[in-house]
């Protein structure tokens, strides 16, 4: 058995893109059949480290951010909710929509890699966010979460008190940030190569099948 091609995607669960990203890739790992030997790590990133308990709304903070109007972002949402359906995850937008902090989630994401469950928690949560309009800082969510993958959420929420755990996921991020990752999706190949954005499935195959046969 040869090792693994190690893939870690440093991202955040509120990050439509990753999603995108993540989807197209998993796609690109199945269409080649070489899901045995792949190993996917999920690196955090915050996309707003700032953003306060109670949130913001997600038209407020795009134009604010990145000073897109609502027609643009209307019309970008539209697109990703395309994507998304032939992807066959749902994109589901509304008005009232607000994008949270996702410091904590980070946090259960790495509890639950060590676990083995970190993809099946990461798609949870993102599913939570994006297709079922819950809020994932709110900690019973968290937990409705952690339950649904079969882990136990008693230790898991534990996590979030504990000191050590958060000073891990913040060295991690910095880690990261300081390789030069400032943008996510990035999916790194064996901490060599990366790309980032949500690249075509064609492009992952391509790379994928150039770093299997090496």
């Amino acid at each position: 058995m040869t090792d693994k091609l190690k893939i870690d995607i440093v991202s955040d669960v509120v990050c439509p893109w990753c999603t995108i990203g993540y989807k197209r890739l998993e796609k690109a790992i199945n269409e080649l059949g070489i899901s045995d030997q792949i190993e996917i790590e999920w690196q955090p990133f915050e996309l707003n480290p700032n953003m306060p308990a109670d949130g913001q709304n997600v038209t407020e903070h795009i134009a604010e951010k990145y000073g897109a109007t609502i027609e643009q972002q209307k019309a970008s949402q539209q697109q990703m909710a395309e994507i998304g359906e032939s992807l066959g995850f749902k994109f589901d937008y509304f008005d009232t929509m607000r994008i949270v902090n996702t410091f904590d989630a980070h946090v259960l994401l790495e509890y639950a890699k060590s676990k083995g469950k970190q993809t099946e928690l990461k798609m949870t949560l993102t599913k939570a966010f994006f297709s079922e309009r819950k809020d994932v800082s709110d900690r019973h969510i968290l937990k409705q979460a952690l339950l649904e993958v079969g882990l136990n959420a008693t230790e898991a929420l534990e996590k979030l008190d504990d000191e050590d755990a958060r000073y891990h996921v913040r060295s991690l991020q910095n880690e990261w940030k300081n390789m030069g990752v400032n943008s996510v999706p990035t999916i790194v190949f064996n901490r060599k190569s990366a790309i980032t954005g949500a690249q075509p499935v064609e492009t992952f195959k391509q790379v994928l099948s150039e770093l299997i046969a090496e």
